[in-house]
């Protein structure tokens, strides 16, 4: 049985990615109250246990990971929702095994190759639906901070492409990257103010 996560859905920038995991059963019942003591939803763990857990996850012979992207043009073409259930689908398919289950955070999802069951709020319930969520923040967060440094006037190393304050500073200033989501309203509207702001200078200096 696998478990589903994504992360990355709500940010203006970057791709969404999701993970899947499938733990060997002895070592899920083994290691509950073991090493994956207070593994749970991402969103709640700070960013030092996200990676002490991943590193656990990562390197143990008896967690299988599977990780699904779909990046920015492809939010923008089929919109965030279905981006997010593809990056979902192909984590699974990623995987090195064939699941006979699937258990997905939220609503239900189609594209599965096997059956699936989805759960409100998983990532709190499930380790399997937990540990996907840690593999996909991590994983996600480490891409953000690479694109930080090619994209260095937008602090993607701090936000990870969320509508912070900063980050909407910096997009009025310098207007959408490459790699911001131009079907998200905040960015379409940072472009605009820009663009309008451009040419009032123009106009000026005519």
């Amino acid at each position: 049985m696998a478990g589903v996560d994504e992360a990355g859905r709500g940010p203006l920038a970057g791709p969404v990615m999701a993970g899947a995991v499938v733990f060997d059963r002895s070592f899920l019942e083994s290691q509950e109250h073991g090493v994956l003591k207070g593994l749970t939803d991402s969103k709640k763990l700070t960013e030092a246990r996200r990676e002490y857990f991943f590193e656990i996850l990562s390197t143990s012979e008896f967690v299988k990971i599977g990780l699904g992207i779909a990046d920015v043009a492809e939010i923008d073409d089929v919109n965030i929702l279905n981006a997010t259930h593809r990056a979902m689908v192909r984590a699974v398919q990623n995987l090195s095994c064939v699941p006979d289950h699937v258990l997905v955070d939220g609503l239900p999802v189609k594209g599965f190759l096997c059956q699936s069951t989805s759960i409100i709020g998983g990532d709190g319930k499930s380790l399997s639906i937990a540990a996907a969520s840690v593999v996909a923040k991590v994983q996600r967060d480490r891409q953000m901070k690479e694109l930080a440094v090619k994209y260095p006037e937008y602090g993607f190393a701090k936000h990870k492409g969320y509508g912070s304050k900063a980050h909407m500073q910096a997009l009025f200033e310098y207007g959408p990257s490459p790699i911001h989501r131009s079907s998200f309203r905040p960015v379409r509207e940072a472009a605009a103010i820009r663009d309008r702001t451009e040419d009032d200078i123009r106009n000026e200096q005519k």
